[in-house]
């Protein structure tokens, strides 16, 4: 069985980031360190891959720019850092290796339009959008095979909007209404746009407490991330497995003051399992332990046990 991380690690230090994720972990991640500032954070580095749609931020937000300015040459900057620390990390490194972004609908809801507004009021920008951010993650896919050559990547796309998106919870900017529902279909088509372009396994992330579950699977994910803290219903992860898709399954704490203890990540993992009927002989193939969540809000110590304690809980769990 193997463990990784969500995205986000604390500090500023690249370097030190990916020395950790190599060090502490057997499915090793290019981290985000949003700590360094705006183009560093969940939206403004994601916003960075986007092909011609440059961004800016303005009024604290991000929004779509006429043209390329300070905020996207920061953006690409730290993006140009983290992956010269990975290539001198990872020389000779073969094995699995995880890189993330925010997915096409968070994006969509986060984002605003140069006229005001998310990007989700319009169905145009919608399509745009997702069509950038597919060719701009297909040429960061080949640049990272092209520096790590022996890494096998997958590409984690985060989706902590899509629920609302789903349901048509996303707040206008007065926060008077909402932007309308997206349909499944709708939603379903955009995010198979993203996987078929990108050419290496997807998982997506949702650390909220109705991820669509089902969708994802439709979408030609390879595999959820999910908090299972937070999961209510085993059917949807039961048909996952099922299917022979890969559950990263988000065991431990991100914030607190004691270290998590492997014994109890692992007899929660196993419970679950235990509670889907499926063979123990399949835990270890179908797993990856994970945190919740990103570590970002952690403290570089607690944040350290808690990868330390998921890797300990994934070999206890190897050896049921």
């Amino acid at each position: 069985m193997k463990t990784t991380g969500i995205g986000s690690l604390p500090g500023t230090s690249i370097a030190e980031a990916v020395n950790e994720t190599f060090g502490e972990l057997d499915f090793p991640y290019l981290p985000e360190l949003p700590a360094r500032g705006p183009g560093a954070d969940l939206i403004g580095r994601s916003a960075g891959f986007l092909v011609d749609m440059p961004v800016e931020i303005y009024a604290g937000r991000w929004q779509i720019a006429p043209r390329p300015g300070a905020d996207m040459r920061r953006t690409r900057d730290f993006l140009a850092r983290d992956l010269d620390a990975l290539t001198e990390r990872a020389e000779g490194y073969t094995g699995p290796l995880k890189i993330q972004s925010a997915g096409p609908w968070t994006l969509a809801a986060s984002l605003q339009l140069p006229i005001g507004g998310a990007i989700l009021k319009d169905h145009g920008g919608v399509r745009d959008t997702a069509a950038s951010l597919a060719e701009g993650l297909k040429a960061h896919v080949a640049e990272v095979r092209r520096r790590v050559p022996g890494a096998s990547v997958v590409l984690q796309l985060d989706e902590p909007s899509l629920p609302v998106v789903l349901t048509g919870r996303v707040p206008t900017e007065s926060g008077l209404h909402t932007y309308r529902a997206v349909s499944t279909a709708v939603a379903r088509e955009t995010l198979v746009s993203i996987v078929d372009t990108v050419g290496v396994p997807v998982v997506f992330h949702c650390c909220a407490a109705d991820a669509p579950i089902a969708l994802f699977r439709e979408a030609k994910a390879a595999g959820v991330s999910l908090d299972l803290s937070l999961v209510k219903h085993l059917d949807p992860i039961g048909e996952w497995i099922d299917a022979g898709l890969t559950l990263y399954a988000g065991v431990a704490p991100t914030t607190g003051t004691q270290a998590p203890k492997s014994p109890e990540l692992a007899d929660r993992v196993l419970k679950l399992w235990n509670d889907l009927g499926f063979p123990q002989s399949q835990l270890a193939e179908q797993v990856v332990l994970t945190p919740a969540c990103g570590l970002a809000g952690a403290t570089p110590a607690f944040a350290r046990s808690v990868l330390a304690a998921c890797r300990e809980a994934a070999r206890r769990l190897s050896e049921v």
